[in-house]
């Protein structure tokens, strides 16, 4: 089969490898959609996301969706033919994270794509997977492999809004428009939050916020939060951008005893953060890493279209032009998700 591999800063292969074997209790997924995350373009662009740092060859990918090939013995939820979007990760549900329901903050964790742990942890943006059947989450034949591929981000986007607590009616802000910031505006307006004021440094992404319901939007570049924070400030703050300076700003902005969720990766090592000022408003900060146990809700999402994603979908790219895919993710200005087809 063809794998899309990274072997390290902007060097990104087609290459054969081997399909891979299944056994059981295991589900062959012939790959039709692969969604490019902005950790995917770290990966393409720097060799590296935070901390994690390529040391032999990475298939990147784990926004995944496709239809079941083969089965092994014991698999009884899905059979071929079957549609499914791919849960990334396998968690090892024995050990304290695992039994408090947090299983993204397992230890044992096998996440696709990822190089937080060596070997490196492969990813889907090749021809076949092979997965345990619990990973699989079946969709409707007629829903868009491209809109099911979805499902990864969205649950990122709903867990982060389920870290904030009860939003019902609070006044919000979102630190960065790109793909997260968009899903998290979107989750946000399902859990039913008040006022939503977007920030980002472009005004394409702004654009795309305002249409997919932010009240306000501000291009913090050319001007600063001002009238949008109001006389006590934001009551929950999601910050996705993963900027030191945007982490800062909501932490000026949000009223004493707010809520700040912090989504995007910060750079790696110590990182200038106004400590001080979460000690004397009392802020909660809380982290959102990966998701929890929200991924059928997010494929419920898609397939029943309570969240309709298709507006972020802006370019899709066979597999023999992944270059060309991952250099249309770095626009910005131009691309919200890019997905490739395999």
């Amino acid at each position: 089969m063809k794998a899309c591999v990274i072997h390290g800063p902007r060097d990104l292969r087609l290459e054969d490898r081997d399909l891979p074997s299944i056994g059981a209790g295991q589900v062959r997924v012939r790959v039709r959609a692969g969604g490019i995350c902005g950790s995917d373009l770290h990966y393409f662009n720097d060799g590296r996301v935070g901390d994690f740092v390529i040391r032999e060859p990475l298939i990147p990918g784990h926004e995944i969706a496709g239809e079941v090939a083969d089965v092994g013995d014991g698999v009884s939820l899905v059979r071929p033919g079957d549609r499914v979007a791919i849960h990334p990760g396998r968690s090892c549900g024995r050990c304290q994270a695992c039994r408090e329901g947090r299983p993204n903050l397992c230890q044992s964790v096998f996440y696709m794509g990822s190089a937080s742990r060596f070997p490196h942890m492969q990813g889907g943006f090749c021809e076949f997977v092979t997965v345990e059947e619990t990973q699989c989450h079946k969709a409707a034949a007629t829903l868009d492999f491209s809109i099911l591929a979805f499902a990864e981000p969205l649950s990122v986007a709903l867990h982060a809004v389920h870290r904030a607590g009860d939003i019902m009616g609070r006044k919000v802000l979102i630190s960065g428009a790109g793909p997260i910031g968009q899903l998290v505006l979107l989750a946000a307006r399902r859990a039913g939050a008040g006022e939503i004021t977007m920030t980002d440094l472009l005004d394409s992404t702004l654009a795309a916020g305002r249409k997919n319901g932010a009240d306000r939007t501000i291009n913090i570049g050319k001007a600063d939060l001002g009238d949008a924070t109001g006389s006590n400030g934001f009551d929950v703050a999601f910050e996705v951008s993963g900027a030191p300076a945007a982490l800062n700003a909501a932490i000026g902005a949000v009223r004493p005893g707010a809520v700040i969720v912090q989504i995007g990766s910060l750079p790696g090592g110590p990182q200038p953060i106004a400590a001080n000022r979460v000690m004397a408003k009392e802020l909660d900060l809380r982290g959102a890493f990966r998701f929890g146990n929200v991924f059928a809700d997010a494929v419920a999402c898609l397939e029943n279209r309570r969240i309709d994603v298709s507006p972020l979908l802006t370019a899709v790219l066979p597999q023999t032009r992944a270059n060309d895919a991952f250099q249309l993710a770095k626009d910005r200005g131009s691309h919200l998700k890019v997905v490739i087809e395999f």
